[in-house]
């Protein structure tokens, strides 16, 4: 069977969450990371849909009222039960494929072992297998014997796969599987005909060995918008600028250079109990149909991230929703984001 990983500015069903509860790492400001939670779950669903993981139905209705408190359309939301260990639907959710060229599609539930087993994350793998016996879907699900996480895979749609070797060749990950092999894997489950690795680019607090999502991301099959950093004092400055420099030396299947676009640099942000320095990015934005939402963090540089959004997305709204809270949990927007495509859940109101 031919697969092609879907990039994300595919047309939308809509996006699954799984909402923070107090038996997660969010339970010491729950409040505050819930109204982050609200405030995406709002645009997301004046947008598109809802799939909603909880924990019971009690926790549904409570998930129902922050959502229409904070002005979201409830009838676009779709409840699933699971127990779950953490929220990152980009790393536990399914990873969308179209197949055999026909448009046909298929959802792939890799392996998640909590980022190279460094947390607990029994319940969240299993999440994926509760959604499909509970009928949420409708395109078929895989379950792939690959340990392989959303955040580390970016993908232009058309066969080239943007990620970095810190992060897939992890010993803790798939420690069977040098990169020729990994790279297979990649071709036959995504599609892959070519993978750009990244040597370079970290973020201080990050347990994920570098995500893509955290650092750059396709805008369209010709560019790419990349976190920088302009403060030579600051601790990423080198690393972040061996980055760019990889980047410039990548080049479109045609043989083009990358129009890349650089996202700026964000005031360091620590947490307010442990004063641990957090992974602040503008890079782990979400692309939905119509908009952009973006992380900003309270700081000048947010208006200039969303002039960055704004022309490497000319067509879509780019809103800026307060992750502050989110990054305490050391991911982002995007993180705790997995978009579903149009073809792959069929769920009625109330459903």
């Amino acid at each position: 069977m031919n697969r092609r990983m879907l990039p994300e500015w595919t047309e939308q069903w809509g996006v699954m969450l799984t909402w923070p509860h107090a038996g997660t790492d969010w339970s010491g400001w729950l409040d505050d990371v819930e109204r982050t939670y609200g405030a995406i779950a709002r645009e997301i669903s004046l947008r598109e849909n809802l799939l909603v993981v909880a924990q019971d139905e009690a926790h549904a209705e409570r998930i129902r009222e922050l959502i229409a408190a904070a002005g979201g359309d409830v009838a676009r939301l779709h409840f699933r039960f699971a127990p779950s260990n953490d929220t990152w639907a980009r790393d536990h959710g399914p990873v969308a494929v179209e197949t055999s060229g026909n448009g046909g599609l298929e959802l792939l539930d890799f392996v998640f072992n909590g980022w190279g087993n460094k947390w607990p994350a029994e319940d969240d793998d299993a999440i994926n297998r509760h959604l499909e016996d509970a009928k949420a879907f409708v395109a078929p699900m895989t379950h792939v014997d690959l340990v392989m996480e959303g955040g580390a895979l970016e993908t232009d749609g058309l066969g080239s796969l943007l990620t970095t070797r810190r992060c897939l060749l992890s010993p803790e990950r798939n420690p069977q599987l040098d990169e020729a092999a990994i790279e297979n894997a990649l071709q036959e489950w995504l599609g892959a005909d070519r993978v750009l690795w990244l040597d370079h680019g970290h973020l201080e607090g990050d347990d994920t060995d570098s995500h893509i999502d955290t650092l750059a991301r396709f805008a369209t099959p010709e560019t790419i918008v990349y976190q920088a950093c302009d403060d030579r004092g600051d601790s990423h400055y080198g690393d972040l600028a061996a980055m760019r420099e990889e980047l410039e030396t990548f080049t479109t299947p045609a043989g083009k250079p990358y129009t890349l676009l650089a996202l700026p640099w964000p005031r360091a942000q620590h947490d307010p109990v442990t004063g641990q320095r957090l992974p602040a990015t503008y890079a782990n934005f979400l692309v939905i149909n119509g908009a952009v939402l973006a992380p900003s963090y309270d700081d000048p540089a947010d208006e200039k991230a969303r002039e960055v959004l704004a022309e490497a997305f000319p067509n879509r709204d780019i809103v800026m929703i307060d992750c502050r809270p989110v990054i305490r949990g050391f991911g982002s927007l995007h993180c705790i984001t997995m978009q579903l495509p149009v073809g792959a859940v069929a769920l009625k109101e109330g459903e």
